[in-house]
């Protein structure tokens, strides 16, 4: 009597690879995507930082650290700094705009829930650089807020708020407030409301219901979200340079300056990859330390 064949046998007579192999080849496209489109880049940022710039601009490759070392200079720190500095405020402003929001959405029926959505997506339907010349025009001189006050009688002469750290803060946060909006709206989405409604019968305070039930089960949105705005926030250029002017360069001016006017790719590629090994090593430290063994073991 003939023993019955097995799949792995039939898929070996036929030639098809085994089930657990066609996972794999269903990723090549995207490893292959990432390895052309990510990983070649910077790899060629990496070797070119190590680079000279020619006296014309261009690439000399005579191997050098002078672009690392330039890199811990007091200017290039401070707009370093001032860059994490807006970056961390824009977070937070997010974060204290897109909770409240992303709450209430959670908590309306099904129905308006995907109306709500619809409505904090909208502004990804407009070209970012549309809409951050529409806070320009908002926000200067002979522009609505200016005008919308002053037919109010509230001042007497044009606030200036334009081209300054205050214009770039409400731009950063306009264009981000939905990265922080959409993972907090997942994760109070998730959230157990009997776990709440213990609380307040437990005689909870309104504070100690947030702090103590409501933020723990909401944390996995809560850094998402932060992430998600924290990283372009750090790296803008296309807000500062508009809306801050002159007055104000953060890093990612800084880097578009040195390649695309002072043609020192050299430098640039140093600063860009400071910048990115910076921010890689900060939220990888903070995974770590929010990981399973940083967590005291319940019990005695």
């Amino acid at each position: 009597m003939n023993s019955p064949t097995r799949p792995s046998d039939r898929s070996e007579c036929s030639g098809e690879a085994p089930a657990s192999r066609r996972p794999s080849r269903l990723l090549l496209p995207a490893l292959v995507w990432l390895g052309l489109c990510l990983v070649l880049p910077l790899f060629l940022m990496l070797a070119i930082s190590f680079a000279s710039r020619g006296t014309y601009g261009g690439v000399v490759w005579t191997l050098t650290l002078a672009n690392y070392a330039n890199v811990v200079d007091p200017l290039y720190v401070r707009i370093f700094a001032r860059s994490v500095g807006l970056a961390t405020l824009t977070t937070l402003l997010c974060l204290a705009l897109g909770f409240p929001i992303a709450y209430y959405i959670a908590r309306l029926p099904p129905r308006l829930q995907g109306i709500w959505l619809l409505l904090v997506m909208i502004p990804f339907w407009t070209n970012f650089l549309v809409r951050t010349y529409a806070w320009i025009f908002i926000l200067r001189a002979e522009g609505l807020l200016n005008t919308v006050l002053a037919g109010l009688g509230l001042i007497g002469s044009p606030v200036d708020v334009l081209y300054s750290e205050t214009a770039i803060v409400i731009g950063l946060v306009y264009g981000y407030l939905p990265f922080m909006i959409l993972p907090l709206y997942a994760a109070v989405e998730r959230l157990p409301v009997a776990l709440v409604e213990a609380a307040w019968d437990l005689y909870a305070s309104r504070w100690a219901v947030f702090w103590r039930v409501i933020v723990p089960l909401t944390k996995p949105g809560l850094v998402a979200g932060a992430i998600l705005v924290f990283i372009p926030s750090v790296g803008a250029f296309i807000t500062p340079d508009l809306m801050g002017g002159a007055r104000t360069m953060m890093i990612g001016n800084l880097i578009q300056h040195e390649f695309l006017v002072a043609r020192d790719w050299p430098f640039g590629s140093a600063i860009g990859l400071v910048l990115m090994a910076s921010v890689l090593l900060g939220v990888v430290t903070y995974l770590r330390a929010e990981g399973p063994g940083a967590r005291p073991a319940a019990g005695g």
